[in-house]
């Protein structure tokens, strides 16, 4: 964990801090805002499952308010017509999503039990695991989860935090998600900015 830590100690003294406190102000500034523009970050959480983030950015401007009020059947086509990889299923998805727009409002102003938050958004949100329920909470300024993909886990492979394991179940992801705690502590970084220097460390890049 030292070099880990020393690493990461390294780039917060270095202009990818400044970057990285910009963008979990605009992570926050999201959370207060109306709950359509809230609804269409977990559209784009709903994306990202098995997607590249930088297309699944593209994409998601090209549609904007398509989210909101486009048939099915039209938004399969406007993810088609973008050149998205799941048009048909993650339309479904992000349509039948729209039933609980209003529960969704209500959880997010009840946020006293951060861990019930997202079981909620899981159980009730199709296509949404524990990584994208932690990336759409982080994105709208939660910043007390970690989002394990698979770059995150192959940068904790490589400094020995952990085994890369073969699937990752909840009680998997909640483990690393301990380990992540940890070195966040230690590093007084909270899990969304921990997530950014990582993903920076891992692909050079700071996006949502």
């Amino acid at each position: 964990m030292k070099e880990l830590m020393d690493t990461l100690e390294n780039l917060k003294k270095s202009e990818i801090k400044r970057v990285i406190e910009t963008r979990i102000h605009e992570f926050e500034k999201i959370k207060v805002l109306p709950i359509d523009e809230i609804f269409k970050e977990l559209c784009f959480c709903i994306m990202t499952a098995n997607c590249g983030a930088e297309k699944c950015i593209e994409v998601h401007e090209g549609i904007h308010n398509g989210f909101l009020n486009l048939s099915k059947e039209k938004l399969t086509d406007k993810f088609k017509a973008l050149g998205y990889r799941f048009p048909n299923i993650r339309s479904e998805y992000i349509t039948e999503a729209r039933d609980h727009k209003d529960n969704l409002e209500k959880m997010i102003k009840s946020n006293d039990d951060i861990n019930g938050l997202r079981d909620w958004i899981v159980k009730n949100i199709k296509g949404i695991g524990y990584k994208e329920a932690s990336h759409f909470l982080r994105n709208i300024g939660f910043n007390d989860y970690a989002i394990i993909d698979f770059h995150i886990i192959d940068l904790l492979e490589k400094y020995s935090l952990i085994q890369k394991p073969k699937a990752l179940k909840k009680s998997k992801y909640l483990e690393i998600e301990e380990i992540l705690k940890d070195l966040g502590k230690k590093l007084k970084l909270n899990l969304a900015e921990l997530d950014l220097y990582l993903w920076y460390l891992e692909t050079g890049k700071i996006l949502k």
